[in-house]
């Protein structure tokens, strides 16, 4: 009988049983914050301009554009909160932000394709378009979520509440109010909240776990 010794496999958790570290290093945060920041100060600064819904050719090219800029911040959001398992450690809440990934990238192609005025009357973009707000609800729960898990700590625990709470405020303004008044809720919604949350990764970063 032979008789085999190995090394003990490394644990992914400790002895107090708290998740290993998140995999995500706190100046990495920082960039991605910078990103997310980026992007809400395009799509805010299109709003308070040419608003959200223009008329003319170049408004809605502008808005598409400066859109799709903003869900490529998302997408960096979602990159910190997957990597630090914002949501918590379940199955089921990890999914979440893999449908949101899914729900995201659709919303995102059609900003860009239907920034083309050649293509902005396809009627294969019309299905396309539900994913826009369906992708910010999407996130809205995921805010939710990430606030009960209580795995971000400080303000970087409630502020994506608030910025994530963008469709739950602005959609419903846009059926009461229209346009300018909604436009200039957006923008503002947009600067307090993900903006914000954006400038709070950059300064905060260790807060979401990140070493």
């Amino acid at each position: 009988m032979s008789i085999r010794t190995e090394p003990v496999p490394a644990r992914t958790d400790d002895l107090t049983g708290q998740p290993a570290p998140a995999a995500i290093t706190a100046g990495c945060v920082r960039g991605l914050g910078l990103v997310l920041a980026l992007g809400t100060a395009a799509w805010a600064t299109s709003m308070f301009t040419v608003g959200n819904n223009p008329t003319d050719s170049l408004g809605r090219t502008i808005t598409d554009v400066t859109g799709g800029l903003f869900q490529l911040g998302l997408f960096a959001l979602l990159a910190i909160q997957v990597r630090t398992r914002a949501t918590g450690l379940t199955r089921v809440a990890r999914g979440m932000l893999v449908v949101e990934h899914v729900l995201l990238a659709v919303a995102t192609l059609w900003s860009f394709l239907h920034a083309v005025p050649a293509l902005r009357d396809s009627a294969w973009l019309v299905p396309m378009d539900v994913f826009w707000p369906l992708s910010m609800l999407g996130m809205a729960v995921i805010g939710v979520k990430l606030a009960v898990a209580g795995r971000w700590k400080g303000s970087l625990r409630v502020w994506p509440v608030v910025a994530e709470s963008w469709a739950v405020v602005t959609v419903p303004a846009f059926g009461i109010f229209g346009s300018p008044v909604a436009d200039y809720i957006g923008g503002a919604h947009l600067v307090i909240g993900y903006l914000t949350l954006g400038v709070l990764l950059m300064l905060r970063p260790r807060l979401t776990g990140a070493r």
